[in-house]
């Protein structure tokens, strides 16, 4: 005769998993309205500021969001369901409040900044804390997606293309080049430049920082000390590869001429300079690893 044993009871831990089974539609749901309420935005971008040398890295930026998301999704389906209404609505309301005065007075930085605001707000109302947690990264990723204010990139570029004009003139003068400078206007032989807003590197330090954060992301370095250099690092390189840009400009213009200085040439600088850039950055990883990795034995 055997006995009959009673059936396992089941531990708390398994009970709450079950009852916190992921549920997608609340997910579907808010996917839907972020998508009603920021494709028009992403369509006028498109159209318009991402057209422009400001924000040409916006849909780069929008595409590493979404790979961003993507490769956290398990970890935000597996986190505790525990909303946070009294956090996430507040967030929620004042990315909306930005989104609707962006989108009203054509004001892009607040437009795109609501991002943050809106996503937290949801992540807190759908999950809780730890979805927050999960995501963080790609949160704080959504500020590459705002615009500098115009005011902002005034007051910056002014003295960014004085700096420039100044360091290329003593360079090539230091090298052996008939050059010299009024202002922000290089002139070379027979050829004036005039460094434009372009040429001032604000553009490329905020790419790179762009760049330059999803790097140090990915490669998850344990120093804090080597992430605060290379973080330090991201502005300076950018000026110096910016540096490199108007140098291999005024050369290519002095050498071929104008039309070759102002055509393929030019844009292919631009792909110069982010190259220069990324191989400083890569280079200053390097070597920090392996000073780092030299003063931990």
């Amino acid at each position: 005769m055997s006995a009959v044993l009673p059936p396992p009871m089941k531990s708390a831990a398994s009970a709450r998993s079950a009852g916190d089974r992921f549920d997608p539609r609340p997910w579907l749901i808010a996917a839907v309205g972020l998508l009603a309420m920021y494709g028009p935005s992403y369509w006028t971008a498109w159209n318009g500021i991402w057209q422009t040398d400001n924000m040409s890295h916006g849909p780069i930026v929008l595409a590493v969001l979404a790979w961003l998301f993507w490769g956290v999704r398990h970890e935000i389906a597996n986190a505790p369901v525990a909303p946070k209404p009294v956090l996430g609505w507040p967030l929620f309301a004042i990315g909306f409040l930005f989104y609707f005065v962006g989108r009203i007075f054509n004001i892009g930085s607040l437009e795109f900044a609501s991002h943050v605001f809106v996503v937290s707000g949801a992540l807190l109302l759908l999950k809780g804390p730890a979805a927050i947690k999960a995501a963080w990264f790609a949160v704080l990723y959504l500020v590459f997606l705002v615009p500098l204010p115009a005011s902002l990139v005034d007051v910056i570029t002014g003295p960014l293309k004085n700096w420039i004009s100044v360091i290329v003139v003593d360079i090539l003068y230091w090298v052996g080049y008939p050059i010299s400078r009024t202002g922000v206007m290089i002139t070379i032989g027979q050829f004036q430049l005039l460094v434009a807003d372009a040429c001032s590197g604000l553009n490329s330090m905020f790419s790179l920082a762009a760049l330059g954060t999803l790097f140090m992301y990915i490669m998850k370095r344990k120093s804090m000390a080597h992430n605060a250099l290379m973080v330090l690092s991201i502005l300076p390189i950018a000026f110096m590869a910016n540096i490199i840009r108007v140098i291999v400009l005024v050369l290519v213009t002095y050498h071929f001429g104008d039309e070759a200085g102002q055509g393929f040439l030019h844009g292919a600088a631009g792909m110069v300079l982010m190259l220069a850039a990324l191989v400083f950055f890569f280079v200053l990883d390097t070597v920090l690893a392996w000073g780092f990795r030299r003063s931990a034995r």
